[in-house]
């Protein structure tokens, strides 16, 4: 769900996933594994600030 969340978000600003895990200097990878595995806050905090959102946007079941 945060996974998801984050590449709606990602695909609407017109960012990929790889250029945003470099952005947020996470691990090649490191957001698909948010599917199974939560994410730290710090990091969530780093997506949304590159995706210019807030982490509850990436909470939300509505999507």
């Amino acid at each position: 769900m945060i996974y998801d969340n984050i590449v709606r978000k990602a695909k609407e600003k017109g960012i990929s996933i790889n250029s945003l895990e470099k952005r947020a200097e996470l691990g090649a990878g490191s957001l698909c594994k948010w599917n199974t595995v939560s994410p730290s806050v710090r990091s969530l905090k780093k997506i949304a600030d590159i995706l210019e959102c807030t982490v509850d946007d990436f909470l939300d079941d509505a999507g």
